[in-house]
């Protein structure tokens, strides 16, 4: 088969900056919204870990005059990223192009339909990888019956749950054991609708405002600054097979404390590390280049998103599992 060459492949700056806007766009998607994304000029490389505990040790002494004061220090490990580099692409035909009205729409339509299947392969990572058990420092199980040790009752038991208190317990988890009051809670879908109803939070403003309960008035209610919704959706059949969907997150909730914004000894439950090398020094985390493939009289919109998602600090992270029926 001809191979192009380089003088046929190049990230169009057009169609990235289209992609980018079609990204800012998708309110579902919340896996480049929860943690701080730092942009990186190599695919992989090592970032410094300071010792938590360093910090925290009450060392300080009195002084007596002219002698030493006391001291200490702190110390460094490193770890690293490698950023996974993920590509999809869909070709629009000279006969499509020649026969529509406007010879950019099958160019965004095509953009458009790219972006969005990489959005999901990046959501659909930032579950894996992040929205599950035994990756941070506290897991609890909601449950039907009585809760025991690490459980809670399921919030979709308005009667006999408690959601308020289950993050207020989870908020001071995290604090306790890092000086951090955790600033943002993860909702699936379904944990959201079962929320918003819930008598306890309704009751907090039912004499104070008419309004119904959105992320802005629940982010108050649990005293954060941010309640994120992940209500992407994802086709589970194969090609051809009869449709199914399910939710990418499922029936859970995250509560972390998320760094405002990334940075030298700056704290945080998570990062990610976006490669900017796929889009052509443009600065952005999806490339899309446009490839003429000449045996196919067709062109190739193809985009690029590489990305590393990494647990930073796990005491920065409270799981909740389960948490409706």
């Amino acid at each position: 088969m001809p191979q192009p060459n380089l003088n046929q492949v190049h990230v169009d700056a057009p169609l990235t900056n289209m992609s980018i806007a079609y990204l800012q766009a998708q309110e579902n998607f919340i896996a480049n919204k929860v943690f701080p994304v730092i942009p990186v000029d190599k695919k992989s490389d090592k970032f410094f870990v300071y010792t938590k505990n360093d910090w925290f040790r009450d060392e300080a002494q009195r002084r007596s005059d002219a002698t030493e004061s006391a001291g200490s220090g702190y110390n460094l490990t490193t770890s690293s990223y490698s950023a996974d580099v993920f590509a999809f692409h869909k070709d629009v035909g000279d006969q499509t192009r020649a026969n529509s009205d406007t010879p950019l729409v099958p160019d965004r339509e095509a953009t458009e339909f790219v972006t969005s299947r990489l959005l999901l392969r990046q959501e659909v990572q930032f579950v894996s990888d992040f929205v599950k058990t035994g990756v941070w420092g506290t897991d609890w199980a909601g449950v039907a019956g009585t809760p025991s040790t690490a459980e809670f009752k399921q919030w979709s038991d308005f009667a006999n749950s408690d959601p308020i208190e289950d993050i207020e317990a989870g908020k001071e988890t995290i604090l306790g054991a890092t000086g951090f009051m955790p600033n943002t809670l993860v909702l699936g879908y379904q944990v959201y609708r079962k929320l918003r109803n819930h008598p306890d939070l309704v009751d907090r403003i039912k004499y104070t405002s008419s309004n119904v309960i959105n992320t802005d008035i629940m982010a108050r209610l649990f005293d954060v600054e941010r309640v994120l919704v992940a209500s992407s959706v994802r086709a589970t059949n194969a090609e051809g097979a009869t449709p199914a969907y399910a939710f990418n997150t499922g029936k859970s909730a995250l509560l972390t404390y998320s760094a405002p914004n990334p940075g030298l000894m700056t704290p945080s439950a998570g990062y990610t590390f976006a490669w900017r090398g796929v889009s052509g020094g443009l600065g952005a985390t999806i490339g899309v280049s446009r490839i003429r493939m000449e045996h196919l009289k067709a062109d190739r919109i193809e985009g690029e998103l590489a990305f590393a998602n990494k647990v930073t600090a796990s005491d920065l992270g409270f799981f909740f599992g389960t948490a409706v029926a």
